[in-house]
C-alpha cells in the first residue's frame, strides 16, 4: 500500500515510533534495532509494509529497504505473524539470520524469542531456496548505517573469496568470519587463518 515514508521523527516508544510527513502523524512498528538508531527531530526514509486485518490497519517500518523486504520472505513463513517476523528481526541481523539459513543451523534461529525448535526448522525449509550466499556477499562494504565498519566489511569479503578458493563453502566460510572480533586494520591472511580454527 504504502512503499516508505519519508518525515521527521516525532515521537519513540518501545515497539514504534511516530513519523510525522506532511501534518500526519503515522504510528509505525519497527525492529528495535532500528528504533535504537533513532532520535526525536531525525529525518528519515522508512520503508513500510502495511499489514491489514478485519479489526485494524498497522504500518510495519524499516531503515532499509533489504531488511523490508526480507521481512517479507518470513511473513511467508508458515506460523510467523507480522509481530513475530519484527521481533526476529529486533534481535538478529538479517544476515545472520541468512547464514543460519544457508548453514541450516536451527540451534541459531531457535534462540531467537518466540522460535523454537520447530519454527526454526519451517524457516530453514521455506526460505532455503530464496537466500543465498551472494545476498550477503553483496551486503559487505555497502552497508550505509555503519560507515566505520566498511574496512571490516571489505576483510569478510577478501577473507571469504580467499576461503572459497580453498574449498570452503561460502555458508561455512561466513559462519566463521562472523564469530570472528575483526577490526578494520586487521591483516586478510590473519583472518583467514583464524577462520580457519573456527572451522
Amino acid at each position: 500500500m504504502y512503499a516508505y515514508f519519508k518525515g521527521l521523527v516525532a515521537e519513540i516508544n518501545n515497539e514504534s515510533i511516530v513519523l510525522e510527513t506532511n501534518s500526519i502523524g503515522y504510528n509505525i512498528i519497527m525492529p528495535s534495532s532500528d528504533i535504537g538508531r533513532l532520535f526525536p527531530g531525525d529525518e528519515v526514509k522508512i520503508y513500510t509494509y502495511t499489514s491489514v486485518r478485519e479489526d485494524a490497519m498497522w504500518l510495519y517500518g524499516f531503515l532499509e529497504k533489504d531488511k523490508l523486504e526480507f521481512y517479507k520472505l518470513l511473513l511467508n513463513v508458515n506460523g510467523i505473524g507480522p509481530k513475530a517476523a519484527i521481533g526476529i528481526l529486533s534481535n538478529a541481523s538479517v544476515d545472520d539470520i541468512r547464514v543460519a539459513i544457508i548453514a541450516q543451523d536451527t540451534k541459531a534461529l531457535s534462540k531467537l524469542p518466540g522460535i523454537g525448535a520447530k519454527t526454526a526448522g519451517r524457516i530453514i525449509l521455506d526460505l532455503k531456496d530464496k537466500v543465498s550466499p551472494e545476498d550477503i556477499l553483496d551486503n559487505l562494504g555497502n552497508d550505509k548505517q555503519v560507515a566505520e565498519t566498511s574496512g571490516v566489511n571489505r576483510i569478510k569479503k577478501e577473507a571469504s573469496e580467499i576461503l572459497g578458493a580453498l574449498g570452503i563453502g561460502p555458508a561455512q566460510a561466513m559462519s566463521a568470519l562472523n564469530k570472528l572480533d575483526i577490526s578494520d586494520n586487521d591483516d586478510v591472511e590473519k583472518i583467514v587463518t583464524l577462520a580457519l580454527k573456527q572451522l
